[in-house]
């Protein structure tokens, strides 16, 4: 998909962090030349620690680790593999090295619109200091209501895909939301 990044790159004026397939320095170095803000490693996170802590070192606040799970433990290769690793474990091997963000993806959840799993994503961020990103689910607008609650207020952030793709979720309202709630805090 490199040149639908580098059209991406061309064309939007917004930060762009980018996964999938990154697992040496050549490939991240590679794409933050070409502009991206920020690589996600997921199952080099695993495989292979000292890469990523290295990357996090060389690259600070631009490398992000993408921990894609089923029932908990963290699955490899496209999802394809679960390991017998649990997220936190695998998170806990990031503290303190300059990881900027975890990505935390209920693999269960993802693309199938239905909600955020929230309770797995929150005690990730409470047990870990490394800012967590929740993926997975992401459905409508009520899912951003409950990112916004008070319980969920430690999390970095969400991603949504296929509710933005299909209509679902509108990105207008869903900003105005978050602006809004960002204003009265």
């Amino acid at each position: 998909n490199g040149a639908a990044v580098d059209r991406i790159l061309e064309t939007v004026n917004i930060p762009v962090q980018l996964g999938g397939g990154i697992r040496d320095t050549a490939t991240v170095e590679a794409w933050l030349e070409k502009g991206v803000t920020r690589v996600i490693i997921g199952t080099a996170a695993v495989r292979d620690p000292p890469f990523v802590r290295q990357a996090a070192r060389d690259y600070p606040g631009q490398i992000a680790v993408g921990l894609d799970a089923r029932a908990g433990k963290v699955a490899v290769e496209g999802c394809a593999e679960t390991s017998e690793l649990s997220v936190l474990d695998i998170a806990r091997h990031f503290e303190d090295v300059g990881v900027s963000a975890i990505v935390y993806t209920d693999i269960a959840r993802d693309g199938m619109l239905q909600g955020l799993n929230l309770d797995a994503t929150i005690a990730l961020a409470d047990a870990i200091s490394i800012p967590v990103i929740a993926s997975g689910g992401l459905a409508s607008i009520e899912d951003i209501r409950a990112l916004l609650s008070p319980r969920a207020r430690k999390l970095a952030g969400a991603i949504a895909g296929r509710a933005l793709y299909d209509g679902r979720l509108d990105a207008a309202e869903a900003l105005k939301l978050i602006s809004t709630a960002r204003m009265a805090t």
